[in-house]
């Protein structure tokens, strides 16, 4: 094998070394013909041209594939290099949009909050929701305003549109929420038109179940569900709601409040009933009832 490859180089090598030196010789000739400055040499340089130049343009084609893909890869670097741009541009834009869209909402609450139309008698405290502590089997939320703004337990929570839970816990400076859904809320509620009296009861889902309803017969999907006041736990005539049928064939309320969204929330200041210590002209004094008692037998006995 050693010999053979060494037979081999002995005739490749110069081969080789005659090719480059005709080669060479061809470009200096060639060279030196195109330096020549004579008429004669002129015109056979343009004999030359017009016998090869059109001859040899099957050698120019995979010069003129390949200036073309160049182009195009330089297009398409272009093109990559704009999209990549574009692509920034959207994703900013979905920021600004998501940004855009959270102050669309914050400002359409609090426009709710001093829209909406409340009995005249309540006044309320908005506060600010800082934590939502919700999880399977608690629903709650934790509002800023606590005892030193007058807040009570047992006072009802709303979001400017619809009714969202009640205060069950006061601090001093925060307050603690349940909201409807939570599985320990129970509400007396009325539905309307049919003026139905039904329990809200919250199932830690989105939408809790009507139980007790007096005729369920009545009852149609889209009704509007309000609180009754009974018990005096809550006042009467606030939003809750639209009943609707769950998968489960129960009726259900699919709540007026955002529950996804609880940024704000309104305490309503329920007061409590006047109490009457003095009866007044309401009940007659036993001494009076007396004496009316002999004025009116004297009257008879005098007609008499």
């Amino acid at each position: 094998m050693a010999k053979d490859r060494g037979n081999a180089d002995t005739y490749v090598r110069p081969i080789r070394r005659l090719l480059i030196g005709i080669l060479l010789l061809c470009l200096g000739g060639l060279f030196i013909l195109w330096r020549i400055d004579s008429p004669r040499v002129e015109r056979m340089r343009a004999n030359l041209v017009d016998k090869v130049v059109p001859s040899m343009e099957w050698a120019l084609v995979p010069v003129t594939k390949t200036i073309g893909m160049v182009e195009n890869f330089q297009s398409y670097q272009r093109l990559y290099d704009q999209n990549q741009e574009l692509r920034s541009e959207l994703r900013q834009m979905q920021a600004w949009k998501e940004a855009a869209l959270q102050l669309e909402q914050k400002n359409a609450k609090l426009l709710d909050l001093n829209k909406v139309r409340i009995d005249p008698r309540y006044t309320y405290v908005t506060g600010v929701v800082m934590a939502d502590s919700g999880s399977p089997f608690r629903q709650s939320v934790l509002l800023n305003v606590g005892a030193r703004d007058g807040i009570r337990d047992g006072w009802a929570t709303m979001d400017g549109v619809g009714l969202v839970g009640r205060i069950s816990g006061v601090g001093q400076n925060t307050s603690r929420v349940i909201l409807l859904t939570d599985s320990n809320s129970r509400l007396s509620v009325t539905i309307q038109p049919s003026g139905q009296r039904a329990i809200l009861s919250g199932d830690n889902t989105i939408r809790p179940t009507l139980d007790f309803i007096e005729t369920p017969e009545l009852v149609r999907p889209g009704d509007r569900v309000i609180s009754s006041g009974d018990g005096g736990v809550f006042p009467p005539g606030l939003l809750i709601g639209q009943v609707a049928k769950g998968p489960d064939r129960r009726l259900r309320v699919i709540l007026a409040a955002d529950y996804e969204r609880l940024d704000y929330l309104r305490v309503l200041r329920t007061h409590e009933g006047e109490l009457i210590t003095d009866p007044g002209s309401l009940i007659i004094p036993e001494g009076a009832t007396a004496a009316v008692e002999e004025g009116v037998t004297e009257g008879e006995a005098t007609d008499g």
